[in-house]
């Protein structure tokens, strides 16, 4: 009974214990805002329902959003080092609020396109100036398992958003951008008064992106990270077009299939994040994505939900295996001053792959889906190869931090 008693602690602090506090109140600010996600995954349908926009119309709209995605990390990373983890974070959350309730009031075709790039513009500015909270307030050793966390975070808050967006897009789509809004406020509010500066004071404009370009080991991460972005947003991309066509599934069964990979991120991903952050981080890394590449290239033979389901356990094992890594590696190679743009062009990468996956995606399943699985898993294996190459430098720039 005395032995039960003190190894409960014990376990449960390896999972959550031993982060600072204001990592927490930055955990529950993510938490809260993604559960107010609700907007973005509903958007097409909001624009060609609410606002009877054409389908072609709407693609365009979201295509400049896409293109303010692109510019959004980059300029968070450099208003993070500049201005403070802090300003930045919190501001681009108020700003990401005023811009969606602009988008829900908009009417004309004009004042949602503006809107749309202005959401981009400011939506992703908190990212890196989180990646770059993590690595100054948790030490090294503990850094995977609070990305790890965050990530889980994300997960959870995103898979309940998800199911509260479609109940409340029924009753009116001004629900979704209220709700959204405030939540980003909220996540604005908690972060300013509960979350420390941290910036290194005094060398917020040394270097520049030039100096995170010229540093070939975060350039070519940066690369590796495009090839597992590329092969992982094929989920939302190509995917949900490919089982329909394939395999002949309907909606209802791939939306059923798709939430295993939720229910095991969000029960399976807290319990392992310790025991991956004592791993090295470049052979985790690796690992994770060859098992990513193989789940997809196994989606070439599936022909049913039971086999979808199989491959999206494959693959969200890998991407479990990954959770924590990438920002570990990030703030790693990143000197303090410059974690901020360091992050910046860490997420550069998948805003790219977000513009690129579907577009070589589509293509490639215009080919046969062999073409397009196949290739997909041959980019994930290139990744998981680049990064075991990289492994060397990334444990020598590791044990100086």
């Amino acid at each position: 009974m005395t032995d039960s008693v003190v190894e409960k602690p014990s376990f449960l602090r390896s999972k959550v214990g031993g982060l600072p506090r204001p990592f927490w109140a930055l955990w529950s600010g993510t938490l809260v805002n993604r559960l107010g996600t609700m907007v973005m995954p509903f958007t097409g349908v909001y624009l060609t329902q609410a606002r009877g926009v054409s389908v072609v119309g709407a693609g365009l709209v979201m295509a400049v959003f896409g293109a303010g995605s692109l510019i959004s990390q980059p300029l968070g990373g450099w208003l993070t080092d500049r201005i403070g983890r802090r300003a930045t974070l919190s501001g681009g959350m108020l700003a990401s609020a005023a811009a969606m309730l602009a988008l829900g009031y908009s009417t004309s075709l004009v004042a949602l396109t503006a809107s749309m790039f202005a959401l981009g513009l400011v939506i992703d500015l908190y990212r890196p100036a989180s990646n770059a909270l993590v690595a100054d307030l948790v030490p090294a050793a503990e850094r995977p398992r609070a990305y790890g966390l965050l990530f889980w975070a994300i997960n959870l808050g995103y898979a309940v958003g998800m199911t509260g967006g479609g109940w409340l897009a029924g009753l009116g789509f001004t629900w979704l951008f209220w709700i959204d809004g405030a939540t980003a406020v909220v996540f604005a509010v908690l972060v300013w008064r509960a979350v420390p500066e941290t910036r290194s004071t005094g060398t917020g404009s040394a270097g520049g992106f030039l100096m995170v370009l010229r540093d070939r080991v975060m350039v070519a991460f940066t690369l590796v990270t495009l090839g597992q972005a590329l092969v992982y947003l094929q989920t939302v991309t190509m995917l949900p077009v490919a089982m329909v066509k394939q395999a002949g599934l309907s909606t209802g069964e791939f939306g059923l299939a798709m939430a295993l990979n939720g229910v095991l991120i969000v029960v399976a991903q807290p319990l392992v994040s310790d025991w991956i952050g004592r791993r090295d981080a470049s052979r985790a890394f690796a690992a994770g994505v060859a098992v990513m590449a193989a789940g997809f290239a196994l989606t070439a033979f599936v022909g049913n939900a039971f086999w979808l389901a199989v491959t999206i356990v494959v693959w969200t094992a890998g991407e479990i295996a990954t959770a924590g890594i990438a920002g570990t590696v990030v703030a790693a190679l990143a000197p303090a001053h410059l974690r901020g743009r360091y992050a910046g062009l860490f997420g550069f990468a998948w805003s790219l792959a977000g513009m690129l996956a579907p577009l070589a995606g589509g293509a490639l399943l215009e080919a046969g889906p062999e073409a397009l699985w196949f290739t997909v898993g041959g980019v994930g294996l290139l990744s998981a190869a680049g990064m075991l190459a990289l492994g060397p430098a990334i444990r020598r720039r590791s044990a100086l931090t």
